[in-house]
């Protein structure tokens, strides 16, 4: 039996840090798995496109491909406009055998990648200092709760004075209210964690609405670090291990 392709699927940005640092992402998947033929693709902004990305594997005569929704959240995009994709080209005759891979959270390497990315800021759990894990958003309260029980997990895991979760978008509390909030509840000292994928429009809310709120640090986003990269190879081998395919 072939080795499936690994098809990951981001949602793109016309900021071009995100797509740089999806890119990185996958070069280093690559450089764990070099005889894996690793692909990327994107719903929107960014080419080439998951119907083109499909197009031209199944030109190619690939066989099989896993389709990997690179989003820390399951939430719209990976629910409705990813399926979608993958239904419209299976009625346009593709002939590659696609099986549907988990979004990248949650996973506890996820909770390490965070921890990871405030240690380089200069931050670490400390009781005088609480956490603010700031997230994109969503008006999927599912995707909500899973970034609310994560900040949960990063409670447990370190003596944070407390962890709070913020939305940039979408959801409440904004990461300046999150920040002002555990401030008037008598915090020392604000660490963020930008707990999203890639730099760009919602990176630089967070930022901003932090600082302008009093945080002390804030995390930059995910993006290329070794954890995110091992949970890439864990969604992927789960999905091949499964072989359910989809279209």
């Amino acid at each position: 039996m072939s080795t499936p392709t690994l098809l990951a699927v981001a949602h793109g940005s016309r900021d071009p840090r995100s797509p740089r640092a999806v890119a990185a992402l996958f070069d280093r998947v690559r450089s764990l798995r070099p005889a894996l033929d690793v692909r990327v693709s994107y719903l929107e902004h960014v080419s080439p496109s998951t119907g083109d990305a499909l197009a031209a594997l199944d030109a190619e005569g690939g066989r099989e491909a896993v389709v990997l929704p690179a989003l820390l959240t399951a939430a719209f995009h990976s629910k409705v406009d990813l399926p979608g994709v993958l239904n419209g080209a299976g009625e346009r005759g593709l002939g590659t055998r696609v099986h549907y891979a988990h979004t990248l959270g949650p996973h506890p390497l996820l909770l390490e990648a965070v921890e990871r990315r405030l240690s380089e800021a200069g931050a670490s759990p400390c009781p005088g200092t609480a956490l603010v894990l700031a997230s994109a958003g969503s008006s999927d309260p599912e995707a909500n709760a899973t970034i609310a029980a994560t900040a949960r997990e990063l409670a447990a895991r370190g003596p944070w004075r407390e962890v709070v979760p913020a939305f940039a978008s979408a959801a409440s509390p904004s990461p300046g209210e999150a920040v002002a909030a555990v401030r008037g509840r008598g915090a020392d000292r604000v660490a963020v964690a930008g707990y999203l994928l890639a730099p760009g429009f919602f990176s630089d809310r967070v930022r901003q609405q932090a600082i302008g709120a009093g945080a002390s640090v804030v995390a930059d986003a995910l993006g290329d670090v070794p954890e995110l990269a091992r949970v890439v190879l864990d969604r992927y081998d789960a999905a091949v291990a499964a072989r359910h395919a989809v279209v």
